[in-house]
């Protein structure tokens, strides 16, 4: 998945995609949830991971991919029996390719709650600013088209 402005239909189709692939692994489709958020400094990923020992996380970054890693380990006492397994356990990775726009040197991380926090500052080159207009008026050569 790609951190740039791209199609919405491209992304639902890509996101489905994912989820189909992780489910076809066995991880049942649910293993790692990611939210993107876009603010004006920074991209913010938000990952869910309830129940998950935070001294198992990684979060790594190698050639532009932010990796993702983590685990939950199985929680059944010697007398106990399971009857419904529904939730994941395992070691769980997700990848994410960083757009060049963002600085991959200054990311940081925080694990609250069952929420994995990444932030990811975009570079100045990269953010959005105003563009001064000129006026022909003020003895200034008009910008050619």
């Amino acid at each position: 998945m790609l951190l740039t402005s791209i199609d919405p239909f491209v992304q639902e189709f890509e996101r489905q995609f994912d989820r189909a692939v992780r489910q076809a692994a066995g991880q049942g489709g649910a293993g790692m949830p990611m939210d993107g958020i876009r603010r004006a400094d920074d991209v913010v990923l938000r990952f869910d991971l309830p129940g998950v020992d935070p001294g198992s996380i990684e979060v790594t970054v190698d050639r532009g991919v932010l990796s993702v890693t983590a685990r939950r380990e199985e929680e059944f006492g010697e007398d106990e029996r399971v009857f419904v397994r529904e939730r994941t356990m395992g070691s769980f990775t997700r990848r994410v390719y960083l757009s060049e726009h963002l600085d991959a040197e200054a990311i940081e991380a925080a694990y609250d709650n069952g929420v994995l926090a990444v932030r990811i500052p975009v570079l100045e080159r990269a953010r959005p600013r105003k563009v001064a207009v000129q006026q022909s008026g003020d003895g200034q050569k008009a910008i050619r088209s």
